[in-house]
């Protein structure tokens, strides 16, 4: 895998950005969280979740799978526990693809969160295996996720995997 990191053009829909596209600085009542998470490719399709958390609003959410990183692994392990744990999915990593950071509210606070992002290939396994943290898992077309998924940064990771691939779908 490639040492490098890329980053977003965008954070998680542009929250908490300053005028220069630059994320504000945690505050005393802000929080960071650094998660990891997995574009799980097979053939012409990307694995994808329903979460059984709702967005502000209280509409469904299409994202990809992710997760915080547990004291003592790595950000590619959490990748592929996540991966694993929220869609029953066994996959190889091919590529590191990028970060993305957003802000979100929770409980009156801030916080600042950050997600590594990598492209993975199918080895194994079943949607239905899912934990309960998820509604649903299923296989949805690579355009369709460039098109359905919820926030923007998770789109641009799967523009960057396609890139990656070679595969201007």
């Amino acid at each position: 895998m490639s040492s490098k990191r890329p980053r977003s053009k965008r954070g998680g829909g542009g929250r908490g950005d300053s005028k220069r596209g630059e994320p504000k600085r945690p505050g005393r009542s802000q929080t960071r969280e650094f998660s990891a998470g997995g574009v799980v490719v097979r053939g012409e399709d990307v694995v994808v979740i329903v979460p059984t958390r709702r967005a502000a609003d209280g509409s469904r959410v299409l994202a990809l799978p992710k997760g915080h990183v547990d004291p003592g692994e790595t950000p590619i392990q959490a990748a592929e526990r996540e991966v694993r744990e929220e869609t029953g999915i066994v996959a190889e990593p091919v590529h590191e693809l990028g970060e993305t950071r957003y802000w979100y509210r929770r409980d009156g606070r801030t916080i600042g969160k950050t997600v590594c992002f990598y492209l993975f290939s199918f080895v194994e396994g079943d949607t239905e295996d899912h934990d309960d943290e998820v509604e649903e898992a299923r296989w949805i077309s690579l355009r369709e996720a460039r098109k359905q998924l919820s926030h923007t940064a998770e789109r641009e990771m799967v523009d960057l995997a396609l890139a990656y691939l070679g595969k201007d779908r």
